[in-house]
Formats: structure tokens, C-alpha cells, sequence
């Protein structure tokens, strides 16, 4: 996937993460470190957070794959030389 192709697939991904961190309270990454060290399984008797919890989990962890891919090429390419700039007429 290109870079700015990535970028944005982020943006898609972050209006939706923004969906669940509004409903919920609380940040995206605060969220998947609670998830994934098992704090958040009270809640796995719930059909609708259970079901809220799975989708954003996913959705992050597709956001945090994208950003590394985004960091790699631009590590390799350098911010120069991937900038999308329009010459001026």
C-alpha cells in the first residue's frame, strides 16, 4: 500500500476508533492495553460491549498495522521525497 494510501486508510480508521472512544470514555490505546492485559473481561456478559469490543480492537490493531507500515516508508523514503506537493502555476 502506498504512503498516502496509508494515511488515508488512518484517517478512516481513526474517525471510527473516535465512535467508540466518545462512547466509551476513553482513549483508543488505553482502551487495547486494558483489553489485552484481560482487565475488561467483566464485561464479556454484555452482548453489546462484547460486540463493541471486538470490532474496536480490530479496528485498532488495522490503525497500529497502517502506522508501522506509514513509519517504515517513510523511514525509507524520507519526509522529502514523499511529500505530495502541487507545483505552483
Amino acid at each position: 500500500m502506498d504512503i498516502h494510501e496509508l494515511v488515508i486508510e488512518m484517517k478512516l480508521l481513526e474517525r471510527r476508533l473516535t465512535l467508540y472512544e466518545e462512547k466509551y470514555g476513553v482513549l483508543s490505546a488505553d482502551f487495547y492495553a486494558a483489553l489485552t492485559a484481560g482487565q475488561l473481561a467483566r464485561y464479556d456478559t454484555f452482548d453489546e460491549s462484547r460486540t463493541d469490543f471486538s470490532r474496536w480492537k480490530g479496528i485498532y490493531e488495522t490503525w497500529l498495522r497502517r502506522k508501522e507500515a506509514y513509519a517504515r516508508q517513510l523511514q525509507e523514503r524520507g519526509l522529502a521525497d514523499t511529500l505530495r506537493v502541487q507545483p505552483a502555476y
